[in-house]
């Protein structure tokens, strides 16, 4: 009878090891599950990781024709679109704006002597925010990223991610500053998108126009600047296109992007997306005084602008005028 009781606590004490055994592995193996999980959640969602290789930054400024050239590229298959992220002003401001003693320490986040360092976490922190942005990017797909406003930050970004491709978009900064006068003055679309808190005030565009003339001359070099140097300095795959290239032939101009870029791309299809988004194709209540589709007509500052205020331009974008635009155009020749 004693024997019979051990040889069955024996057996119970067999089963409940097995069982315990099972229990482990079971924890292990939920353990594992969740931090695949995990993994993939921090490289952004389904498919992984974004191929740096395939990002194609629009650099520039505002009111350059971004909107109409990622409005093309993101008609062409394989493509999608990163909406004005602003990264690039969120580390530009932040590095440009520094003073030299804190760039010169490692205490500094973006210090020069630990700029391996940050550079890597700047790379880090655009692809995981890619992802999370464009979670049903596919592989092989290509990422346009339209960031005029933050081409501040255009030579920390190239730098971060050499592999990805950029193009430079440059307008006369004599017809930019034309647009944003007409843009934020009463009535204007910007001054009614972005100055609600101004209620009651009448704006800087009508108030002080020479004023507001030389803060947009002096934001445009800022961003535009920087991304001359980006791109002088980018060794992979880029392309520069004038706005007013864009709009004498834009069929030609955007094989060339494409063929600056390195990236295949059909004629066919290039002519198809040019027809769509054709400056014909916008409806005529969105164009005109005060729409974000003003004019679409290179040039329009001579009657936009008086002599003082293009004056006042050319002064502050003489470097930009004198590389891309003939001498001859200058109000005072």
């Amino acid at each position: 009878m004693l024997e019979a009781v051990r040889t069955r606590l024996g057996d119970l004490a067999r089963r409940l090891r097995r069982t315990a055994k099972k229990s482990r592995t079971l924890v292990g193996w939920r353990r594992r599950l969740a931090g695949r999980r995990r993994r993939v959640r921090l490289a952004g969602g389904r498919g992984g990781g974004v191929d740096a290789a395939n990002v194609v930054w629009i650099f520039g400024s505002g009111r350059s024709g971004s909107t109409w050239l990622r409005r093309m590229m993101g008609e062409m298959r394989g493509h999608r679109v990163w909406e004005e992220p602003m990264v690039g002003a969120l580390f530009g401001e932040f590095y440009s704006k520094a003073p030299e003693e804190n760039l010169r320490s490692a205490d500094y986040v973006m210090g020069e002597p630990i700029r391996r360092g940050w550079i890597h976490s700047v790379r880090n922190f655009v692809l995981d925010a890619a992802r999370y942005s464009n979670p049903n990017l596919g592989p092989g797909e290509y990422l346009v990223v339209k960031e005029p406003n933050g081409s501040v930050g255009a030579p920390l970004l190239m730098e971060a991610l050499p592999e990805s491709r950029m193009i430079l978009l440059i307008r006369d900064p004599r017809d930019v500053v034309a647009s944003m006068l007409d843009a934020a003055g009463e009535g204007g679309w910007h001054r009614e998108r972005f100055g609600r808190g101004a209620v009651g005030r009448r704006a800087l565009a009508d108030r002080k126009p020479e004023a507001f003339v030389r803060l947009r001359a002096r934001t445009y070099m800022r961003g535009v600047g920087a991304a001359l140097r980006a791109f002088e300095a980018h060794d992979g795959r880029k392309a520069l296109v004038r706005y007013e290239d864009l709009v004498a032939d834009t069929p030609a101009t955007m094989r060339r992007i494409y063929s600056g870029l390195g990236i295949p791309a059909e004629r066919r299809e290039l002519d198809r997306v040019v027809a769509k988004h054709s400056w014909e194709n916008v409806p005529a209540e969105e164009k005109g005084t005060g729409k974000f589709y003003r004019k679409g007509t290179p040039g329009g500052w001579r009657e936009d602008l008086t002599p003082d205020q293009a004056a006042i331009v050319e002064e502050m974008a003489a470097p930009v005028i004198g590389k891309f635009y003939a001498e001859g155009e200058r109000t005072g020749v």
